[in-house]
């Protein structure tokens, strides 16, 4: 699986974002993307390309949810981002494992 990690801290809390690509093979639809926020170490946030939209886990998460999922544009910009982001790279890792 492909892990990108993006870090912020504000006073010792930490805030960060992880991409990650899941997949069984390099076809397009056997590839998973999935974008977390957390905050010091609960995930608040998801967007997975499995599900198609933002899903809440806390009720900051819910709010966070619920506005991007009516954001003109957001589901579909993070709905590419399986093909621009897994699909190019998951055909390196995929080689590189074998």
């Amino acid at each position: 699986a492909l892990l990108f990690i993006t870090v912020y801290t504000a006073d010792g809390f930490l805030n960060y974002v992880e991409d990650h690509c899941v997949f069984n093979s390099t076809k397009l639809d056997d590839i998973e993307y999935i974008r977390s926020y957390y905050y010091n170490k609960l995930e608040f946030t998801r967007f997975s390309s499995s599900v198609g939209k933002y899903v809440g886990y806390t009720e900051y998460g819910v709010r966070n949810a619920e506005y991007w999922n009516n954001l003109p544009g957001e589901l579909s910009r993070m709905r590419n981002e399986k093909e621009r982001y897994c699909l190019n790279n998951v055909g390196n890792d995929h080689e590189a494992a074998l």
